[in-house]
């Protein structure tokens, strides 16, 4: 019996993630990419490995700390993964900064576009900045001066500092002193500065404190001085089993986290070997965590710098113009949900109908109740505030608040707290499990009975991520969906726990075995000679069971082609192992979110979209949603996109057998970028709804004026 498992037939995860990084760090580097967009790529690749580190890397030192030493699938213990993931990220850090220093800072020069050092501003220049400290930044300073009688302050999490050894006037220099300076977060870092007609210029922040940097020092000279930045072990730990009120103990958490164990410290290059010293020291960090870096620390400032320029429309992608539901818009929607179901794509299908759902039905006067799932939402979320609505309009609405959502818990906590206010009923999900799922149920009085319609997605209800998450939703009326889709709800907000669902599959109950399920036939019909696949595309691919069964079903013949974004701990091409595998990766305009899952199933083909990646937490640990795709058009537009996806030739990055992901030679075919062929598709379709609106206005009816609609909207 083949063994499935061996340590070679896994990578490791966090390498693998760092290979994503990768990927996303070559757009910087593409020449096709207009030249903004290519800083924000670079900006991208930075947050990216910040939060890494926040979360990554803290949770493996923190299992070193504890003495765990148990492997993962690739063999590789905590310990060891802490030592690949510094080589790796030192290098990614130093490709960054060349990246930015010989490649986009020379490009952004040649388009009148500078950020400058000091030594570099004329003198108009230095006078602004002059009176720009004196008047805007030098009141929210505050030098922190370490001695006896001061201990070393908390240095927050991701803030720039100046760290500086300062002597007394008329001592001698050995006799230094350590002070330390937070250039302020509440001030624009990226500041734009007087210059010639048509040029951009911009100092950043620090380099305007630090010219001015005595004036904190009164009676001291400077020695000298050098910006550093830490980041922090950013997990919440919530023992929810002994947590009475989970909203006031994640406040809790957050507060106690911005002091957690320093995992990471950037600082410039050319800092003094003294002056490095005494940070590691008083940090408690490790030289392994060290990271020298050859420009400005934290490279996110890129993306500021890209806001700003809102005049350089020819540096970024042209815009894309989403199609718009207009028959879900304009009319009753509820009308159009019992007639058929509704797929959407985004953001080439604008998220507008969603939201529209959620307006109409609070203040629809037949609406009863409104039960959604929120894990993330936008910072003025209409979502958010017709919800509001609907409870003033004596709706029942029930939602659902993902407390634990990282990076979003404060966020959130505000949304429960001004959702509560309004009369809504708030909860906080399963002890233990976060809810990742999203779904949304309207429950409506109608003359044969009690309605229900819902919205399940892959992606958030967050307005402003759907422009640029590429997620898939469907709307829909189904009667058994709506019974499963109550029967979540009850499970979230009570005890309920019921002993099957007629449609809908939920983590952490049932989908990992309905997934094996659904492998193992494709199994089964490989060895009865039928022709058997699985297609399917996801975030991440990291679980070992699930990559098992893939290995399973690649060995007894089933065709398999995978698109994964991210994370893949699947090993390809392995004889006799996972030869008929394929694994594609789309790292493009936009970010590839949508979760797909196809079986061949004998000829009678099974499609699925669902909010869960094939990963241990997600199987095991989250609430998770996978629903079928019932309607055959609709199946067939997604296995149409799912192909289009696949025979992308100019985003898609292959994964070989090496671990390594390698675009293909497209020389001799025609290039294929399946996000702009959407978008094009998108607008295509647009312009037909356009001319068709046209026409019907121009037909005059031989009875009365012409046929007119003064509500219609004709503008996409």
């Amino acid at each position: 019996m083949t063994d499935f498992g061996k340590k070679e037939y896994f990578y490791n995860r966090e390498l693998s993630w760092m290979k994503f990084n990768e990927r996303v760090l070559e757009e910087a580097r593409d020449k096709e990419n207009p030249l903004l967009e290519r800083i924000k790529f670079l900006s991208i690749t930075a947050s990216n490995l910040d939060e890494f580190f926040m979360v990554r890397v803290a949770s493996l030192s923190d299992m070193v700390k504890v003495g765990y030493e148990k492997p993962d699938p690739a063999g590789l213990k905590p310990s060891q993964q802490l030592v690949k993931i510094s080589e790796a990220a030192h290098q990614m850090i130093s490709q960054q900064y060349s990246t930015y220093s010989r490649i986009l800072k020379k490009l952004l020069n040649e388009h009148h576009i500078h950020v400058l050092e000091l030594a570099e501003l004329s003198r108009k220049q230095l006078d602004f900045v002059d009176h720009y400290f004196s008047r805007e930044v030098y009141p929210v300073l505050t030098p922190m001066a370490v001695d006896s009688s001061r201990p070393f302050p908390l240095i927050l999490n991701k803030s720039i500092n100046i760290a500086a050894f300062i002597h007394k006037s008329g001592e001698e220099q050995k006799n230094h002193e350590f002070a330390t300076v937070q250039v302020p977060n509440v001030l624009p870092r990226v500041v734009k500065i007087p210059s010639a007609d048509g040029e951009y210029d911009f100092v950043l922040l620090e380099s305007i404190i630090r010219r001015h940097l005595q004036k904190l020092f009164v009676g001291y000279i400077i020695d000298e001085a050098s910006c550093y930045r830490v980041m922090r072990d950013m997990d919440l730990e919530v023992d929810e089993e002994d947590t009475e009120d989970l909203l006031k103990e994640i406040e809790k958490q957050l507060r106690k986290r911005e002091r957690g164990n320093v995992i990471h410290l950037d600082v410039e290059s050319g800092i003094s070997d003294r002056l490095l010293r005494t940070l590691t020291k008083r940090l408690d960090v490790s030289k392994d965590n060290v990271y020298q870096v050859n420009g400005p620390i934290d490279l996110t400032f890129l993306s500021r710098l890209a806001g700003v320029l809102d005049d350089l429309d020819d540096l970024r992608f042209p815009p894309h113009r989403p199609f718009v539901h207009y028959e879900l818009m304009d009319h009753p929607i509820f009308d159009t949900l019992r007639e058929k179901d509704v797929f959407l794509h985004h953001p080439y299908d604008s998220f507008d109908p969603v939201i529209e759902m959620v307006r109409q039905a609070a203040v629809d006067q037949n609406v009863l109740a409104i039960k959604m799932t929120l894990y993330r939402v936008s910072g003025n979320s209409p979502i958010i505030r017709y919800l509001e609505r609907a409870a003033e309009n004596g709706k029942q609405v029930t939602v659902l608040v993902e407390l634990k959502a990282r990076f979003d818990e404060e966020n959130n906590i505000n949304w429960a707290q001004k959702l509560e206010k309004t009369g809504c009923h708030v909860i906080y999900g399963l002890v233990g499990l976060k809810t990742h799922c999203k779904m949304m149920l309207i429950v409506r009085r109608e003359s044969t009975g009690i309605k229900r319609y819902m919205h399940f997605g892959t992606g958030n209800y967050n307005d402003i991520t759907a422009k640029f998450y590429t997620d898939m939703g469907l709307l829909t009326s189904n009667e058994q969906m709506g019974i499963d889709a109550s029967n979540v709800f009850n499970m979230l907000s009570g005890y309920s726990e019921p002993p099957y669902f007629h449609k809908l599959v939920i983590a952490p109950l049932w989908l990992r075995d309905t997934m094996l399920h659904l492998i193992d036939n494709e199994i089964h019909e490989a060895e009865a000679g039928k022709p058997a696949y699985i297609h399917a595309k996801m975030n991440s691919l990291s679980d070992e069971q699930m990559i098992k069964a893939l290995y399973r079903a690649s060995a007894a013949g089933v065709k398999i082609k995978l698109l994964v974004r991210g994370i893949c701990c699947l090993r390809t091409g392995i004889p006799g192992i996972s030869e008929n595998i394929e694994v594609h990766s789309i790292v493009g305009r936009y970010l590839e979110h949508s979760r797909i899952y196809i079986f061949g199933n004998g000829g009678e083909r099974k499609v699925f979209l669902a909010s869960a990646d094939l990963m241990t937490r997600n199987l095991n640990r989250r609430v998770e949603l996978m629903f079928p795709i019932e309607d055959g058009q609709i199946q067939s537009t997604i296995v149409d996109l799912f192909d289009i996806m696949m025979s992308d030739n100019v985003k898609t990055r292959v994964l070989k057998r090496d671990g390594q992901y390698v675009k293909e030679d497209k020389r001799g075919k025609i290039p294929v970028n399946a996000q702009e062929y959407f978008a094009r598709l998108a607008e295509r379709r647009a312009a037909t709804r356009q001319k068709s609106i046209r026409e019907k206005r121009t037909f005059t009816p031989i009875m009365g004026h012409e046929d007119e609609d003064e509500d219609d909207r004709t503008s996409d």
